[in-house]
């Protein structure tokens, strides 16, 4: 029995290793001498895109509003608003500049 047992044993390790040797690995060093390498000539002279004519943009008053009159309008009267309280705020921050230095205002 220990001849049948060790018979086995010894034949399955005989199995199991050829299949461990079938898979082996590859090692190698190689020393080349380079041969010529051959490289698409690029083109000497690369024409520029062509040239593409587009019609003006259409300008409108400066806001975006193109030709809307009512919108122009308003923005004009807010630019006026605006210049009006900023010449009112100028004049009331000189009458308090000379009311705090003394000055009649003469």
């Amino acid at each position: 029995m220990r001849k049948n047992l060790l018979s086995a044993i010894l034949g399955g390790a005989l199995l199991v290793a050829s299949t461990v040797a079938c898979a082996h690995v590859d090692v190698g060093i190689g020393i080349g001498i380079p041969g010529p390498v051959f490289v698409p000539a690029q083109p000497a002279y690369i024409a520029p895109p062509p040239v593409v004519y587009a019609p003006p943009p259409v300008v409108g008053y400066g806001y975006g509003y193109g030709d809307d009159w009512r919108a122009r309008e308003w923005h004009e009267r807010q630019e006026w608003r605006e210049r009006q309280w900023r010449h009112h705020e100028h004049e009331e921050h000189e009458r308090e500049w000379h009311e705090r230095h003394g000055w009649d205002g003469d």
